[in-house]
């Protein structure tokens, strides 16, 4: 059940590694920039996959009391969830700062 949240949602993840990936048509597509790309999304993967597994790992469950399990078991797929997508995230928004600035058009 560790990697639940994070399966749950990849299809998200790979919908925004994929915005990343063709957007901004504006700047040039060479092999530096691609390989810039693909070390920016593996970096994001890593991070999110990290991240949701720290979060899986430190979320305290409440304890059962006399009526059974209270209905807080969610939060242990709902923090994991929250700190994958914030850290896959995070990255690609470093990166993509990285990457206009670095690649942008000079004027004369």
């Amino acid at each position: 059940m560790r990697y639940l949240a994070i399966l749950l949602l990849a299809p998200w993840l790979i919908v925004l590694g994929w915005a990343y990936w063709a957007y901004p048509k504006s700047l040039p597509r060479n092999a530096t920039r691609r390989a810039f790309d693909v070390l920016a999304l593996l970096a994001s993967v890593v991070a999110a996959i990290q991240a949701a597994l720290i979060a899986y790992d430190a979320v305290e469950l409440p304890p059962a009391d006399q009526f059974g399990p209270k209905s807080g078991a969610i939060w242990q797929q709902v923090v994991p969830a929250l700190y994958g997508y914030g850290a896959f995230v995070a990255v690609l928004v470093l990166a993509l700062v990285v990457r206009q600035i670095v690649w942008k058009k000079r004027s004369p």
